[in-house]
């Protein structure tokens, strides 16, 4: 990947990464709203889904930022969202809801070719791949 492809990379991590950052951050201002929105949608168990929709949103965005373990992060939050699409946005004949399904397929596109080409140069994984030692050749004694 040349240079210019790893800065578009690093640009495309944190773009993504702000979104799902700052929806975990509104979710943690208002957790009885969220709770209560995720119960309307008829999930069990609000308590629990809350907690782990910040955990994915919040800890999600902060390991693609960083890009570390790129591939795995950006397929699990691929997965979340499309998972939010279908609960939470499914009501096809509200246009608001139309647009949001739409964004959330738009933005599993991008964690795709995130999870498809990594975290580029600028990533925790490629200094993590540097680092690797060089196997050593045996010598006999």
């Amino acid at each position: 990947m040349s240079k210019s492809n790893d800065t578009v990379a690093l640009a495309g991590r944190i773009l993504i990464g702000v979104l799902f950052f700052m929806s975990g951050l509104s979710k943690i201002a208002a957790p009885a709203a969220t709770q209560g929105y995720i119960a309307a949608m008829g999930l069990p168990a609000p308590e629990i889904s809350y907690f782990g929709a910040i955990a994915v949103e919040v800890v999600g965005s902060l390991l693609l930022i960083a890009g570390y373990r790129v591939r795995p992060v950006a397929i699990g939050m691929a997965l979340f969202t499309l998972a939010t699409a279908l609960v939470f946005h499914k009501n096809f004949a509200d246009q608001n809801q139309m647009i949001h399904f739409m964004k959330n397929i738009a933005i599993i596109g991008g964690l795709l070719q995130v999870a498809a080409f990594g975290g580029g140069r600028f990533s925790l994984d490629a200094r993590r791949v540097r680092r690797v030692p060089v196997a050593q050749s045996s010598v006999a004694a």
